[in-house]
């Protein structure tokens, strides 16, 4: 069985590029697999042009083809041969405020890229479900991501005077904004991965948070981030499913992150939830997890048990058993 992946082009983000690539390492061991990116990174006519045309040079009838990210339209070249996609969220339609913009989307990554593909998978019932508020299909499947072998469990003694709190993502759903604000007073060191935008460096200044920047890390880095916290801090007020809860599970980190659909589903109550929105109730948490030993200890033995359901060996095998169906 030969299994060819589509994926965005590598500079729109490596994200789903992680996530898939040790899957692929996982199904390579016993099916044929190769990958190839888009040659456009944008979602301009002509760049949708060009990218359709490229993956229609690949296709191949005796192979299944199977769209990972957010390039959902170029399933049109890829009418009559045996397809999967795979839907991470409805961000594209679900952030877009523009009525005809918003149906363009809708349309064109949504309704038609469904209508053509053989099955689709979720990477959550939250995303699922979204789906179906959106259209009738009865080709959907929930299969979540896997996590990275690369994050093992690493004791670490709880630094209770200065814990170091990784933040993960600067981006509109990630929350940097309150994190800061519900620091004010507490002490610790704030790690923020990803580029600081100035609004953000702003009140970090305002509230005299201690904290360091890193960015365009590689798998080793973003392990040895994990490795060297104390708290993983997650509150996102939007997610498709929410890698760095489980990547904080693995790592034997507390995670914080957000008592909202999929971030519960995706933890299984093997967190510290939070009012992502209320800045008290993040600030509360924080104090909650750096006083109450048992409480920490306990959220971190519950979420090392509950990553283990994300292993990479479990969801390839429910990607080969789809795949076989198909075939």
């Amino acid at each position: 069985m030969k299994i060819n992946y589509f994926f965005r082009h590598p500079k729109v983000g490596h994200s789903i590029h992680r996530v898939f690539r040790t899957l692929i390492e996982e199904i390579d061991k016993s099916e044929e697999t190769c990958f190839f990116e888009m040659p456009n990174k944008g979602s301009m006519p002509l760049d949708v042009l060009k990218n359709n045309l490229f993956t229609f040079k690949k296709r191949d009838p005796a192979a299944i083809h199977h769209i990972t990210g957010h390039i959902h339209d170029v399933l049109i070249s890829l009418i009559g041969v045996k397809t999967v996609l795979t839907v991470h969220d409805l961000v594209f339609i679900d952030n877009v405020k523009n009525p005809l913009k918003r149906f363009y989307k809708w349309l064109f990554w949504l309704y038609i890229p469904i209508k053509i593909a053989d099955r689709v998978v979720c990477i959550s019932n939250e995303t699922k479900q979204n789906i179906l508020s959106k259209l009738k299909t009865d080709k959907l499947q929930v299969i979540y991501n896997a996590v990275d072998p690369i994050f093992h469990f690493d004791k670490r003694e709880f630094n209770k005077k200065k814990p170091v709190i990784l933040h993960i993502g600067t981006g509109w759903n990630k929350n940097l904004d309150r994190t800061i604000e519900a620091l004010d007073g507490i002490p610790c060191h704030l790690r923020i991965v990803g580029r600081i935008r100035e609004p953000q460096s702003t009140l970090l200044n305002k509230f005299k948070i201690e904290y360091s920047n890193v960015s365009n890390l590689s798998d080793d880095e973003i392990k040895n981030e994990y490795i060297n916290c104390d708290i993983v801090n997650f509150p996102s007020i939007y997610e498709g499913f929410g890698m760095p809860v489980i990547e904080g599970q693995q790592t034997g980190r507390i995670v914080v992150t957000s008592k909202i659909e999929p971030l519960l589903e995706v933890a299984q109550g093997a967190a510290a939830f939070v009012d992502p929105k209320n800045v008290l109730s993040i600030n509360k948490t924080y104090l909650k997890i750096i006083n109450d030993d048992a409480f920490r200890e306990k959220i971190i033995s519950e979420g090392y048990i509950n990553a283990q359901r994300f292993s990479v060996k479990s969801i390839s095998n429910q990607y080969i058993k789809l795949y076989q169906k198909l075939k």
